[in-house]
């Protein structure tokens, strides 16, 4: 479903999410998910791409939208864990095993922290036919939290420990999510910081002579090393 506030255009997502909808999705738009979802960063990259253990799960059958995030989850008197909030961590730092972890996972929607460049989205996402999602915004864990409805199941939990295990979460209006990489190989961090790039420079212009020129201060974006 697709709905229009301003400028901005907000999606509820069934996840796992079918081509046809990602094909929908347009670098900017807001978006909520309603499904199936799992988490899994570095460790599980690890375990399974550069050690090659069998994943614990059939994620294909299970999902294709993979969370880089740390889950702070308890577990009841009955075994069952609860989820309060589910912090996203940065995925620039994932790069490397993203391609891989695309063929044996079949993940098609990544959700994280910041992004990753524009040259990753055409390199490793578009080939995949992955599209990426940001949270918005610091502080949201609590609120990505309530979109949690119950923990289907949680794995390598004893080797990886809570923050690093994988996570099958059942959601519901998971989000705000924000579109930075879609199936184009767009990528709206990129678009934006051009535009601020162009006008950069118009922030000097008019400005006096800095007073303390000859102690390295400077109005010319070429001089600066800091």
């Amino acid at each position: 479903m697709v709905t229009a506030t301003g400028n901005l255009r907000q999606l509820r997502l069934k996840a796992p999410a079918s081509p046809e909808d990602l094909a929908e999705l347009r670098i900017g738009d807001v978006v909520y998910l309603d499904g199936v979802i799992y988490t899994g960063r570095e460790g599980v990259y690890r375990r399974a791409v550069e050690e090659g253990v069998p994943l614990p799960v059939d994620l294909p059958a299970v999902s294709n939208v993979n969370f880089h995030c740390s889950p702070a989850a308890s577990r009841g008197p009955d075994g069952s864990y609860r989820i309060g909030a589910v912090t996203a961590t940065a995925s620039f730092r994932f790069a490397k095993w993203m391609e891989r972890w695309f063929a044996i996972s079949g993940a098609r929607v990544i959700i994280g922290k910041g992004g990753m460049s524009g040259e990753e989205y055409r390199r490793l996402f578009r080939p995949a036919g992955a599209v990426y999602l940001t949270t918005v915004g610091y502080g949201t864990g609590a609120l990505l939290g309530r979109g949690v409805r119950r923990v289907r199941s949680v794995h390598w939990l004893e080797e990886l420990g809570i923050a690093q295990a994988l996570w099958v979460l059942e959601v519901e209006k998971f989000g705000p999510l924000l579109v930075d990489g879609d199936l184009a190989g767009n990528s709206l961090f990129e678009r934006e910081n051009a535009k601020l790039a162009e006008r950069l420079r118009s922030v000097y212009e008019g400005l006096r002579e800095p007073a303390l020129k000859r102690y390295g201060e400077t109005t010319d974006r070429g001089d600066e090393v800091v």
